[in-house]
């Protein structure tokens, strides 16, 4: 079974009064396992594909489903579980709260799916340290460099051991060392955990490094790879 599936994805959207059409008849299958880039120019709906996959958008037609079930049929509650328990999310801007520390914004996932502040604790500080960060668990965002908060996003995308994460743009506010170091992690860690990561992305190095490479124009598939 696929890990997601889309059919037909058609998502428009209404601007000053004109239609646009950021994906038109998008279908596409990512197995478990999988390390693939969606890519594409501004405005090739990359970034558009990947929040109907996350389930953050509902497309204007088409059906995404995750592990075999269609999102379309469930409700915002339903959706808002399937996104916690199952979906792993990683943002170019990190979106890690400010006031609190490494191991409180990984450990959160966790709490807000019902475990004890102990075992989510613990929990955050293996994968801490799975990132390389475990002499950070106690500072907070701004005291940790660019590179250093997109490990604890990554931390905090991994923690509930999700089966699919979502990786919008995950270098672009980092140099390229540092962007190399985080896509070295990722694919270290999708070798030894088997998540599936799909990134939407206009950065020539996570296209090197992805292992089937998509790619996109005016909302289209307009051509595909497997390395």
């Amino acid at each position: 079974m696929a890990v997601v599936e889309t059919t037909n994805l058609v998502k428009d959207y209404a601007l000053n009064g004109l239609s646009v059409h950021a994906l038109r008849g998008v279908s596409l299958s990512f197995e478990k396992g999988e390390f693939a880039a969606v890519a594409g120019p501004s405005g090739s709906g990359k970034s558009t594909f990947l929040h109907l996959v996350g389930c953050l958008d509902a497309p204007t037609a088409g059906k995404v489903s995750i592990e075999g079930t269609d999102v379309s049929a469930l409700s915002k509650k339903e959706l808002a579980l399937l996104r916690r328990a199952n979906i792993g999310f990683i943002f170019q801007a990190y979106n890690l709260i400010p006031v609190l520390t490494a191991e409180e914004n990984v450990s959160l996932p966790l709490t807000l799916l019902g475990q004890s502040k102990a075992e989510a604790r613990s929990r955050a500080g293996e994968a801490l340290a799975e990132v390389g960060l475990a002499d950070y668990a106690k500072r907070r965002p701004k005291e940790m460099s660019g590179g250093q908060q997109q490990r604890v996003a990554i931390a905090r995308a991994l923690v509930k051991k999700p089966s699919l994460i979502l990786a919008d743009e995950p270098t672009a506010n980092l140099d390229s060392k540092t962007g190399m170091e985080i896509l070295e992690l990722m694919l270290a860690l999708n070798r030894s955990v088997g998540t599936t990561f799909i990134f939407s992305t206009h950065d020539k190095m996570v296209m090197d490094y992805a292992r089937r490479l998509i790619l996109l124009k005016d909302g289209a598939v307009d051509s595909e790879t497997v390395k």
